[in-house]
Order: structure tokens, then C-alpha cells, then sequence
């Protein structure tokens, strides 16, 4: 049985793309209709157009050895979920075309909510941990994303240049790889990409684990190539829909996780770093008084 009921319904999501497609359709069955957690297997199969092989296979996938165990924490997992939902003005879900604005921002912050809520519970501390002691120990630190990845990565080389560590953020493909190529053991690379399959994404995170230097991966998919480059994964739990996709739940839960590991950086030198953090605020904050 699985470990954690709780994060059942958040490892069936990020399972999905590396799913074959009769697989898939179950994992898209749970996650889009509660009620089919009631099925049995034959119906289940019925239902996606599958075998009870297939059905059989996907459970023993997610890490249990009876359907019935599989069916009670996916229960639970759901009831966990609507209880968490239950305060929210709209339930979460894809735009339509018919929503109003009101809607769209109800859905937009609850999707954004469970996407943090979800990150959180489901974020390796111990590889949280690691990554903190490596980018805590690195004489300088690179990060490189793609689209909406590159600006989570330009936030974490702001925040860590804010507490005086060396970090150098790359905007094209080009330049991240000639940095990579330089860097060592004493440097770490910090690559993000929500679905773990950018190519050039993973090349830098691949150039600088040759290297030398420790590698660390933000993404949605454990399962991913750039999880594969990486020494450390922090994986985050976002809901994309399709209208969304890429631009707001991925990017909100990197963003956490970004603080999460900047946060604990900063903590491990606490007192340097709040030096730090006070006196770049008084810096910015005089010399736009001034001008004001």
C-alpha cells in the first residue's frame, strides 16, 4: 500500500504523462470524476474503453497490491480534497467560454491555492534539505528555465544576489550551455521546466552535471529526462489546465518552492543573510526616497 493517501490523487496527475494511453484514461477517470472510485475494476474498464489488465497494472503502478486498498485511500484522498475546496467561491476546472470575470479569477485562485496546498504536501523535505546544502555550499550558482520556467529562475538568482551569494541567471539556450560547461564541483546549476522535457532545459542541467557540478531540478514529473540529469529534484504538484498551461499553476508552485529553498539558505547563515537582506532594502529604499 501506498505511504501516503493523502498525496494519492496528486502522484496520480504528475503520473499521467508518462502513462501508457490505456493507463492514462484511468488516472484521467479518477482525477476528473470522483465517482469512479466506486467502480469495479470490470466497470472501470468499461468505462475507459481499457482491459481489467490494464486497470490491474495502473494500481500496482501507484504502489498497491489490492484494488480495494487502491479505492479507499483515493476515497480518502477525494474527501481530503473537497473538504479543502469546500470554502472556495467556484470549484476548480478549466476556463470556459461562458465564465464571467468573476469566475475566472474564482478559478485562477483556486486552482492557484490547491496548486501551493498540494506542493506542499507533497515536496520531498529530504531532498528539499539536500538542495539547500548544496546551493547553501556553492561558490556560485546558475539557474536556467524556458518560457514561464525563466522567470521562476531569474526569481531565485534575484533572491540569492539579495543575500550575497554569487548566481548568475541565463536567458537563451546558447549562453546557459557555454556557462555550463565552465562550471565545477564547486558550483551547482538550478534548471526549471514544469514538465521536465524541454530540451533545452535539460541539456544545460546535463553540461553542467558533466561537468562537475551538483545539479538541481524544479519540476511537476519525477519521471522526467531533467529529473534524470539532476543529483536533486524538488518536484512541485501544479494543476495546469489547458487554457492555463504554463502560464500560472506551474509557475506558481515553483515560485514556492523557490522560497522554500531560498528561505532555507538564507536561514543556514541567518545572520549574515538578514544583514544582507537589511541592507539591500535600505540601498534601493533611500535612493528611491531621494528621487521621490
Amino acid at each position: 500500500m501506498a505511504e501516503d493517501a493523502g498525496t494519492l490523487l496528486i502522484r496520480i496527475r504528475a503520473a499521467m504523462p508518462g502513462l501508457r494511453p490505456s493507463e492514462r484514461r484511468i488516472a484521467e477517470a479518477f482525477a476528473a470524476a470522483p465517482a469512479a472510485a466506486n467502480l469495479s475494476i470490470a466497470d472501470l474498464a468499461a468505462r475507459c474503453a481499457t482491459s481489467t489488465t490494464s486497470v490491474v497494472r495502473f494500481y500496482r503502478r501507484m504502489g498497491y497490491a489490492h484494488y480495494k486498498d487502491f479505492t479507499i485511500d483515493l476515497t480518502r484522498a477525494l474527501a481530503r480534497e473537497e473538504l479543502a475546496t469546500s470554502g472556495l467561491a467556484e470549484a476548480p476546472g478549466d476556463i470556459d467560454r461562458n465564465d464571467s470575470l468573476a469566475g475566472i479569477v474564482s478559478k485562477v485562485a483556486t486552482n492557484e491555492t490547491l496548486s501551493i496546498a498540494d506542493t506542499a504536501r507533497s515536496l520531498d523535505l529530504d531532498a528539499l534539505a539536500r538542495a539547500v546544502e548544496l546551493v547553501g555550499a556553492a561558490r556560485r550558482i546558475d539557474t536556467f528555465g524556458v518560457g514561464a520556467s525563466a522567470l521562476v529562475g531569474l526569481d531565485l538568482q534575484q533572491k540569492l544576489s539579495r543575500i550575497g551569494r554569487t548566481a548568475i541567471n541565463w536567458h537563451d539556450a546558447h549562453s546557459a550551455w557555454t556557462s555550463a560547461v565552465t562550471l565545477d564541483g564547486t558550483c551547482v546549476a538550478v534548471a526549471v521546466s514544469h514538465s521536465g522535457t524541454t530540451v533545452d532545459t535539460t541539456e544545460f542541467l546535463a553540461i553542467a552535471r558533466k561537468s562537475g557540478a551538483a545539479t538541481v531540478a524544479i519540476t511537476n514529473f519525477l519521471d522526467s529526462p531533467l529529473a534524470r540529469a539532476a543529483d536533486v529534484t524538488l518536484t512541485t504538484a501544479a494543476r495546469e489546465t489547458a487554457f492555463r498551461s504554463g502560464a500560472l499553476g506551474s509557475r506558481i508552485a515553483q515560485l514556492m518552492v523557490v522560497d522554500c529553498l531560498f528561505t532555507g539558505v538564507a536561514q543556514a547563515s541567518y545572520d549574515a543573510s538578514m544583514a544582507a537582506l537589511r541592507d539591500t532594502y535600505a540601498v534601493v529604499h533611500t535612493r528611491v526616497v531621494k528621487r521621490g
